[in-house]
């Protein structure tokens, strides 16, 4: 699979050139391999691009602006949608790739593939039943625990206003 980006070299618009060199620097950072099609000095590619952009991305003037990024044919986003998925460190799932392991996505991609009872797809389900439920034993534990002192606290207070109301009656 090859990330595409569509970037335009001799654009006049400083926002769109930091725009393309942050995308290109960013998965250049994450060693993607990517190529660049240049839609300045190729009318093949800005027609490409501009036929493949999805008419719900289209800006209002219906004619998207680089940098655009497809994965092959497929469409992943625009400039702000790759910098929403950079900030929620989801760049690979936008771009349609597997996170490599050891990636703040790839523990984010593993923690999803947690299955309802507790357990990971490649791990033992009756030893990480029986870790779950030890578990929640221990919370149940604690919550009973906590009841008790709060009871034994209540308990005092009561106990500490019952001899105060007392010592007032036989002040009076």
């Amino acid at each position: 699979m090859v990330i595409k980006v569509f970037l335009a070299t001799s654009s006049g618009s400083t926002a769109i050139k930091k725009k393309q060199q942050d995308v290109v620097g960013f998965l250049e950072a994450l060693k993607v391999d990517y190529a660049q099609l240049d839609i300045a000095c190729s009318e093949d590619n800005r027609m490409w691009m501009r036929q493949n952009v999805p008419e719900e991305k289209k800006p209002a003037n219906g004619i998207p602006l680089p940098p655009q990024i497809f994965n092959e044919d497929s469409y992943c986003g625009d400039y702000e949608t790759f910098f929403d998925a950079k900030e929620d460190n989801s760049v690979y799932n936008f771009l349609g790739l597997p996170p490599p392991p050891g990636s703040k996505e790839g523990e984010q991609a593993e923690k999803a593939l947690i299955v309802e009872n507790g357990t990971h797809a490649e791990e033992n389900p009756d030893d990480s039943i029986a870790q779950v439920e030890e578990e929640e034993e221990q919370e149940e534990e604690e919550l009973r625990q906590l009841e008790d002192e709060e009871e034994t606290e209540v308990q005092e207070e009561e106990e500490e206003e019952g001899v105060e109301e007392t010592q007032e009656e036989e002040a009076e």
